[in-house]
């Protein structure tokens, strides 16, 4: 009798989105004539950068002819692709990273969920609340927690983020063996220093843990003294792993290309307590699973790092931040306190009520659709999160009704 994995009957219905969807469609079968501004999923609205669409476009002609057609690739990524990352991601940053440290993949989504296969069913394990659920469902999967009571699993550590400590969480008051950590922060905007990191590197490295740090937003830092790697910080190539994505960078939603960065020093420890290299084993892990991203995709990569790709990229990131900028200014004329916004492409903002009754005010007296915070947590109740990925037009019409709505 074939039987399943029950620890998938753990997970809570992904009601969120779903439930978004259900309430749109009920308002616009009421106002037929009202058009929504969406202003609640974190997806690119922008094309890519031209410099991106001609290395495309290059790539594709070479597929074309026999002579350049290319077929499998080295499932860790070309190597073209990899040193490009690791000279200007990392080197021009003064952080310690080689090309071969580098995996590119078709997601940071992927990978944050994939690299937990790595690591045994037993751990301890400390996520944020607020926190971008696909942390906390994979491990649902993997059975590393209990059952789902009073709003959160058993068996896992919960890192609060509030507005008292900044929406940076405190270090456990427990020992834990793995930390998700994501700077800037997804769902709330928020970014950590470098010293508050390095506290986070110290605590690793005496409890002999691992943080999985997710850093896709880091492109929209523009505070020069944040850092924008955790790998800036001493002794994190020990005991830390990075996730980037040219997602949200170059607007790569839809066209797939992402990386992660396994130090040669990272180390876990087996059942004996001997201490056992990372890399090789994701490398046998990505080898065995994964067959590559697409050449054209990866020229379309490393396009960005060109002369014109970056400024072609960096207009982009201006585009969504003077969103941001707008959202946060208005809202906060309007008497909400918020984060983020500056650093980062969300807002997350202190709506003085339960988070569905601020998204109903906003969406049947405004028609502008937001997140409520309370699907990314118990800690996100209260709050809303404003996405910037959309054009100027239509966020400054979503701010000018909200301002009509709270007159």
């Amino acid at each position: 009798m074939i039987t399943i994995n029950e620890h998938y009957l753990k997970l809570q219905a992904s009601y969120l989105f779903s439930d978004i969807a259900k309430r749109v469609a009920a308002f616009q079968e009421k106002n037929r004539s009202q058009i929504i501004i969406k202003l609640g999923i974190g997806d690119v609205t922008r094309a890519l950068p031209k410099a991106c669409i001609d290395a495309f476009h290059k790539a594709v002609d070479e597929m074309a002819v026999d002579e350049s057609f290319r077929g499998y690739g080295p499932e860790q990524g070309y190597a073209f692709l990899r040193e490009t990352i690791a000279k200007n991601d990392y080197q021009l940053r003064e952080a310690d990273i080689a090309d071969d440290e580098i995996f590119i993949s078709d997601g940071a989504k992927c990978d944050t969920g994939n690299i937990q296969e790595l690591f045994s069913q037993n751990i301890k394990i400390a996520i944020p609340d607020p926190v971008y659920p696909v942390y906390l469902d994979t491990n649902v999967m993997a059975g590393r927690t209990g059952r789902f009571e009073n709003g959160r699993y058993s068996g896992l550590v919960y890192l609060d983020s509030k507005k008292e400590n900044n929406f940076v969480p405190a270090l456990p008051d427990q020992d834990v063996d793995l930390i998700y950590l994501c700077f800037p922060n997804n769902p709330t905007g928020s970014t950590i220093t470098k010293s508050e990191l390095k506290s986070w590197v110290d605590y690793a490295r005496e409890k002999k843990a691992l943080i999985l740090y997710d850093a896709a937003y880091e492109a929209f830092i523009h505070d020069p003294f944040l850092p924008k790697s955790i790998f800036e910080i001493d002794g994190a190539r020990e005991v830390a792993i990075e996730f980037r994505s040219f997602s949200k960078t170059a607007g790569f939603t839809g066209t797939r290309c992402a990386f992660t960065v396994i130090p040669k020093d990272c180390a876990a420890f087996d059942a004996k307590g001997n201490k056992r290299l990372i890399h090789p084993l994701w490398n046998r892990r990505h080898t065995t699973k994964f067959n590559g991203v697409s050449y054209p995709v990866q020229r379309a990569a490393e396009a960005v790092y060109s002369e014109e790709g970056k400024k072609q990229t960096s207009d982009l990131i201006a585009y969504y931040m003077k969103n941001a900028k707008m959202i946060r200014q208005v809202m906060e004329e309007l008497g909400f306190e918020c984060v983020g916004g500056e650093n980062s492409p969300y807002v997350w903002i202190d709506g003085k009520r339960d988070s569905w009754d601020f998204f109903d005010v906003l969406l049947n007296k405004a028609g502008v659709v937001c997140t409520p915070g309370a699907g990314f947590g118990k800690c996100g109740n209260g709050y809303i999160r404003i996405s910037a990925f959309n054009s100027h037009e239509n966020v400054t019409e979503a701010m000018q009704r909200i301002r009509q709505a709270f007159k």
